[in-house]
């Protein structure tokens, strides 16, 4: 039996065909744009690659849209008749399986099908990446790391992969709050790993939640090389900088970088729709006039309010239509998240129910200038957050809204609990946005002592 480059079994014959599926494996854990193409030249040698086509069908349900979910299930009766022929491994076996269980609906037990090849083979690199990518997608942090941190004495020092196992470890130690530890280990990653995009942005992940902006700057310039060969996963990284820049007060150099990196390919995938969001959020709450750069993602965003795949997706497609005032768009968004959060026959329904819903009206009620009724319901959402994915970075532009919607309500106490806990989360540390509201909430106490009566803080 032959084995690929990270040391696994596998059922491929050809020695040119196991050199592209190499490839494409390498991609992947590099977050290279050329993966697709490396795993078509795969399938349409060996289309009976039981390996290749769940590892297609995985790949198609993290894009996160529901029109890739008929894909992903085409490439899953492909992968089940190489299955029922008997050629397959039994570790291919378990990345079918894994598939199997994120089409009905149930990515937590894909992550159990995936630990489970894990457990008979703790340095399948692909395993182990996947995972990990699902399981962010779940908010599961912890998991993260207790993943991570069960396999890493599996790899030798010399193993192909583990620089990007590095990676992984890097990121979860930063959601964990390890944030020394994920320097390191992201730094390690990168010696080992020089494409390694993902354990880079580990370490900017560690200077935004240790709110040292300057030292992110100096970590990721002159480091372009290890992400200008990746997917739109490039344009995350540029958003971190432009995130970088903003907390510095730098605001030509933000919307510079939104217009030529950020936003430089204007699609509706929702990652890309999630870092353009973000940032004009982050912009607006800031009081800078973003033009009308909410235009286009708003018409896209419109499109995509059936999709249900994601409530991550689903918040930051909201972003752009309460920012441009579609009513309609908004509301057909909100219900349509309301009746998956009633049904919950799926685990991205029930997000949609818990934080979803709470969260959408809250962001729904910002945008309509009704803060007292956004801030109880953005409150309500807090507890559960992590539960709609990504990272904290991302989500933090919920915890922004949260709190200006607290400020303008007149809930200063309240959003000064807020604050404190935010900044318990960033090594103690506040940034620009953090110390501007704390100013607000002091200036704000002045007022209404003067007054003799609580007042609301002005808007932004």
């Amino acid at each position: 039996m032959r084995h690929d480059l990270f040391g696994q079994p596998t059922s491929l014959d050809s020695p040119a065909v196991l050199e592209d599926w190499n490839a494409a494996q390498r991609a992947f854990l590099a977050h290279g744009t050329q993966t697709p193409s490396w795993l078509a030249r795969v399938l349409e040698a060996e289309p009976g690659f039981a390996l290749g086509q769940a590892a297609k069908g995985l790949f198609m349900l993290l894009l996160g849209r529901r029109e890739m979910l008929e894909v992903a299930a085409e490439a899953h009766r492909a992968a089940d008749r190489a299955v029922r022929d008997g050629q397959v491994t039994a570790r291919e076996r378990g990345f079918v399986e894994a598939l199997g269980r994120w089409i009905e609906g149930r990515p937590s037990a894909a992550v159990t099908a995936l630990e489970q090849v894990l457990d008979d083979h703790p340095d399948d690199v692909l395993a182990m990446k996947l995972g990990h990518a699902i399981r962010f997608v779940l908010g599961d942090n912890h998991g993260m790391r207790a993943s991570i941190e069960r396999v890493l004495p599996a790899y030798a020092p010399d193993h192909a992969g583990r620089g990007y196992l590095l990676g992984c470890h890097a990121f979860a130690l930063e959601e964990t709050g390890a944030y020394q530890k994920a320097e390191i280990a992201g730094r390690q990653a990168l010696w080992l790993a020089p494409d390694d995009a993902w354990g880079l942005h580990a370490v900017a992940h560690v200077h935004d939640m240790t709110c040292d902006a300057k030292a992110g700057l100096d970590w990721l310039e002159g480091r372009e090389a290890a992400w200008a060969h990746c997917n739109n996963f490039r344009f995350h990284v540029w958003w971190h900088k432009a995130l970088m820049h903003l907390d510095l007060g730098q605001v030509d150099t933000v919307l510079a970088l939104y217009d030529a990196e950020v936003r430089k390919e204007r699609t509706d995938d929702y990652r890309d729709i999630s870092n353009a969001t973000s940032l004009l959020t982050r912009l607006e709450l800031d009081g800078i006039d973003v033009g009308d750069r909410w235009e286009e993602l708003a018409g896209l965003c419109a499109t995509r309010t059936d999709d249900g795949s994601l409530i991550f997706a689903d918040l930051h497609y909201l972003l752009a239509l309460t920012a441009t005032g579609d009513h309609a768009g908004t509301e057909r968004l909100i219900a349509r998240i309301a009746r998956d959060g009633q049904k919950q026959d799926t685990e991205a329904q029930e997000r949609m129910a818990d934080p979803g819903l709470a969260a959408a009206r809250g962001l729904q009620a910002f945008g309509e200038g009704d803060y007292a009724r956004a801030f109880s319901d953005l409150e309500a959402a807090r507890a559960t957050m992590q539960r709609a994915g990504g990272s904290h970075a991302q989500r933090d532009v919920f915890e922004r809204i949260t709190i200006d919607a607290g400020l303008r309500a007149g809930r200063l106490d309240a959003a000064e609990r807020i604050l404190e806990e935010r900044r318990r989360m960033r090594a103690g540390k506040d940034d620009q946005f953090a110390a501007i509201r704390r100013d607000l909430i002091h200036a704000g106490r002045g007022l209404a002592s003067g007054l003799g009566g609580a007042q609301r803080v002005p808007a932004q």
